[in-house]
């Protein structure tokens, strides 16, 4: 049979290979039996599917959306659309943000023409804010009639439900999104001659056969899972593993333990979890892992995605070799979705690498069936061993993206792709990549861009503004991408303490924004200098800094005087959960003396978001609690940790103060929580503001034993006697978002009864009139309300459910939202379904407490943060502010509005931070605190 479409390629090894097929292992449970798949019973049920598909009568060109997540529905129905002879497109996961997601979404249904999804119903809530798309849902087709017989009605006849063996080899196969992280996501064209082309290549160039299994641990939305993978597995009749990244990251032995399991001969791994696999490995037990551990049968590690540091792929050489792996077994690669995965591969790694002395392996020889070659910056041929711009063409090689002329032409030099990437050939033809056209930062093989993290250190107290580059680097030795964050500072060169608090202020800020901690180097006007355009020489600074020439002047005196303050103030532990803690930190952090202190924050060491769900397992398994992820972001140091863990072990007195930001000179920041109680929503903003301390008063009644507030006046005589306690004198500066405004307002009163002076009152979206609203939320709204503030589902759904919902009784409404609330969200913020309930009882108390609230009395000023209000509450903004907000003008002398981008849940979330906190350091400013 010629193989000239992808529905062949299935057919055929179905038939070739029965035995064969794949095992899918469920979220979490990678140590119980998977589920396996024979490649005979895939072909026939995506057989079955085809026949479904064909009952909706769709136009022979459609595109359907599949957006799934798991593997096993995203494989059967890829090969379902395939069979049908329709084109598949893979849905990358969705943002938590509502706004983005619509967009997101709307452009979809664009670029993809319209296009039919098919997803599951426990998926839903996923697609509530938009109307656009047409959603199936696999769950609710109709079943296959019994006398099914691989044929369906078709125009009126009936045809064979497997259309997809006529396809042609250059017929468009399917559309694989790229990420869109700096604008639309791209679809990018793949074509079934293109990619059968590409699986040859990559089965050539390993040399690989069908003996043994193929092992995949990455998404079915990236091309290395589809290509690299199950493609590659399936053109040389191999079986396959499939398993979530979730169960593979954390715990890197788990790669170990399933190859040694199923006997797997090939798989992927990017270069940061090879580094995490060599740490483990270095410092286990290995006698006893050998005796538990053989994977003689493993052939060959594809690793793409970032560079591949030479010496970590020389350790770990030989350390799988100890367990019987071949050598060579990492195979350095470079790949794109444009070119269909992998397209270069190096096959002598280490051995080349450490023979002409590489720090970064060689990605060795491209494929059959692509051809590469290097440029100069007009587009010419530059020849072997020169550095330039990496350019491909081939059959393995895309033509275009999907309705995007504009990106494909400017993607192409004639029929060259521009990748993107610098590299330099060798005379044995071997491509050495040197760096990035575009600079981006990889780091876990996620993509920053630079000028995101710049806005964020933008008002950074010690650093002159707009003085500030963020660029990526590699020191030597590192196992992965660095960042480097060079400022101009404001401060005066011998002021230890300022030079420390900047730098801390920095690593806090970029750490929590990206998960990783960045090297932090102070210069000077002469390097820093701007040219006549306003632009800072970054490509400059970042040669020179690479080179060293900024160590003698500025690394090293920065760098011991870091290291002598904090060697001077350390603190050692002074109970076993701190030290236990502290243990934990060094091992995650690979920090050692006086690095980590029990006061140092968490965050200053870097951790990124594996390293914390590796602290949260550890202290989870060693203290024998559960720990919640927000608990360790919001008790940063080891002390704060500590007592925080031991009161999680035993019931602790309710202290209304969360601290979110403990750095600056001003004025604090006291924010009041909204109606939900909690003061998640204000982590965000806080990172913002680091020239001033930021507290936050959560609700009592989170903890087990722990009273609701009786009414308003004891939630405002708690919070207001924490204030005076933590903060004796004004000038104050007090905010409350929505429900919260109001007990900031009575505080405030109190306050100026005091004769204490509150210089700023902030109100985020709360009308003075509220009991109206109040009295018309029940507990079924209040559970609805408290599930799309937590990122559950959209605020439509829960609009959309509300009239059922409100039929059912209270177990049977938990039921539901259960149901649907994504399980890795309630794990991070240590919820279950006693919690949940719980939450929403403590709300439903707060808002039952203001059922009466009318307003009274005068505040100096007030400044009001005006959102897109809620639906039930005003026509428009025009109104909402009119009539509603701008009310507030009779309780105070000196109102001002500020209207502000999102909406009334939205406005201080992810993709609306960055400008709200601008209007808000303009307000607290111009209030002259």
């Amino acid at each position: 049979m010629q193989l000239h479409n992808l529905y062949l390629l299935l057919k055929e090894k179905a038939e070739s290979y029965p035995d064969k097929g794949i095992t899918f292992y469920s979220p979490g449970k990678i140590n119980a039996a998977g589920y396996e798949l024979k490649y005979p019973a895939l072909l026939h049920l995506v057989k079955e599917n085809s026949y479904r598909i064909h009952q909706m009568r769709l136009e022979s060109n459609t595109i359907i959306l599949l957006h799934f997540n798991t593997h096993l529905d995203n494989l059967v129905w890829f090969w379902s659309v395939i069979c049908a002879g329709y084109i598949p497109a893979l849905s990358t996961p969705f943002t938590s943000n509502i706004e983005q997601r619509q967009k997101h979404i709307l452009h979809l249904h664009s670029v993809l023409d319209k296009p039919l999804c098919l997803t599951r119903r426990t998926l839903l809530p996923e697609f509530a804010s938009q109307d656009v798309l047409r959603i199936q849902t696999i769950d609710d087709f109709p079943p296959v009639p019994k006398d099914f017989n691989g044929y369906s009605m078709q125009g009126g006849v009936f045809c064979p439900v497997d259309q997809g063996t006529f396809k042609k080899s250059g017929s468009l196969a399917l559309l694989m999104l790229t990420s869109g992280s700096t604008g639309n996501a791209k679809a990018v064209r793949l074509t079934h001659g293109q990619i059968l082309a590409s699986v040859e290549g990559k089965s050539k160039a390993h040399s690989t056969r069908g003996q043994r299994p193929f092992l995949n641990w990455i998404g079915f939305d990236h091309v290395a899972c589809l290509s690299e993978n199950h493609l590659h597995a399936l053109w040389v009749g191999a079986a396959q593993i499939m398993v979530q990244a979730e169960d593979i990251v954390p715990n890197p032995l788990s790669f170990l333990n399933l190859i040694n399991r199923h006997q797997v001969a090939i798989s992927f791994a990017p270069n940061f979890f090879l580094a995490s696999l060599r740490r483990v490995l270095e410092n286990i037990d290995r006698p006893t892992l050998r005796d538990i551990i053989d994977i003689s049968c493993l052939q060959t590690i594809v690793s793409g995605g970032e560079a591949n540091v030479v010496e970590t792929a020389v350790a770990l050489t030989k350390l799988l070799k100890d367990y019987g792996a071949s050598d060579p077994v990492v195979s350095p690669a470079f790949g794109m979705t444009e070119t269909c995965g992998g397209s270069v591969y190096s096959r002598e790694c280490p051995r080349h690498d450490v023979k002409h002395n590489h720090e970064f392996a060689s990605v060795g020889y491209s494929i059959d069936s692509m051809y590469m070659r290097i440029t100069n910056i007009d587009g010419q041929d530059i020849g072997r061993n020169v550095v330039g711009n990496l350019e491909v063409r081939g059959p393995a090689v895309f033509s275009g993206y999907h309705n995007n002329p504009e990106a494909t032409k400017d993607s192409f030099n004639g029929d060259w792709f521009i990748t993107g990437d610098c590299g330099i050939i060798d005379e044995k033809g071997r491509l050495l990549l040197t760096g990035r056209l575009k600079e981006t930062v990889i780091i876990n093989g996620v993509n920053y861009f630079p000028h995101e993290i710049e806005a964020v250190l933008e008002n950074i107290s010690g650093a002159k503004p707009s003085y500030t580059i963020v660029f990526p680097y590699r020191s030597r030795g590192s196992q992965t991408e660095s960042l480097c964050v060079a400022y101009l500072p404001t401060y005066n060169p011998e002021d230890i303490e300022a030079i420390v608090e900047t730098t801390d202020a920095i690593l806090k800020t970029v750490t929590q924004q990206t998960g990783f901690r960045p090297y932090v180097l102070p210069l000077d006007t002469k390097i820093l200098a701007k040219s006549t355009l306003g632009k800072l020489p970054r490509a400059k600074i970042r040669i020179a800094f690479e080179r060293s020439e900024y160590y003698e002047k500025f690394q090293k005196p920065h760098d011991e005087a870091v290291a002598k303050h904090r060697a001077a103030r350390y603190e050692g532990p002074t109970s076993s959960t701190e030290e236990l803690i502290l243990k934990a930190c060094q091992d995650v952090f690979s920090v050692s003396g006086h690095e980590l202190s029990i006061k140092t924050s968490i965050f200053a060491m870097g951790i990124d978001s594996i390293g914390l769900i590796k602290l949260q397992q550890r202290l989870q398994k060693e203290l024998n609690i559960t720990i919640p992820i927000i608990t360790i972001m919001t008790h940063s140091s080891i002390q704060d940790l500590a007592s925080a863990l031991d009161g999680l072990k035993k019931p602790r007195a309710y202290d209304p103060m969360v601290v979110l930001q403990s750095q600056g000179t001003k004025a604090p920041l006291w924010l009041i929580h909204p109606g939900v109680g909690e003061i998640l929503i204000f982590l965000k903003l806080s990172l913002h503001l680091t020239d001033r301390p930021v507290y936050a008063m959560r609700a009592r009644g989170f903890e087990v034993g722990e009273p609701y507030f009786k009414n308003i006046e004891d939630t405002v005589m708690t919070y207001y006697r924490k204030i005076k306690e933590h903060q004796p004198s004004g000038p104050y500066a007090i905010a409350g978002y929505s429900y919260g405004f109001m007990i900031a307002f009575e505080i405030t009163k109190l306050l100026l009864t005091n004769n204490d002076e509150v210089r700023f009152l902030g109100v985020f979206n709360l009308p003075p009139h509220i009991k109206f609203r109040m009295r018309q939320l029940d507990w079924t709204d209040c559970l609805l309300h408290l599930s799309y503030f937590l990122d559950f589902f959209s605020e439509e759904y829960a609009h959309a459910q509300h009239p059922i919902l409100q039929k059912r009784c209270r177990e049977e409404v938990l039921d539901h939202v259960m149901s649907v609330a994504p399980q890795d969200r309630m794990a991070e913020l240590g919820l279950d379904r006693s919690k949940l309930a719980n939450w929403a009882d403590l709300a439903y108390s707060l808002q039952s407490s203001a059922v009466d609230y009318e307003p009274s009395g005068m505040a100096k000023s007030i400044d009001v943060f005006c959102a897109i209000p809620l639906a039930a509450v005003a026509r428009d903004m025009e109104d909402w502010k009119t009539n509603h907000l701008g009310r507030w003008r009779d309780f105070t002398e000196d109102l001002k509005l500020h209207e502000v981008d999102g909406a009334h849940y939205t406005m201080i979330g992810p993709a609306h931070v960055y400008s709200f906190q601008k209007r808000l350091k303009a307000a607290l400013m111009a209030r002259g605190i």
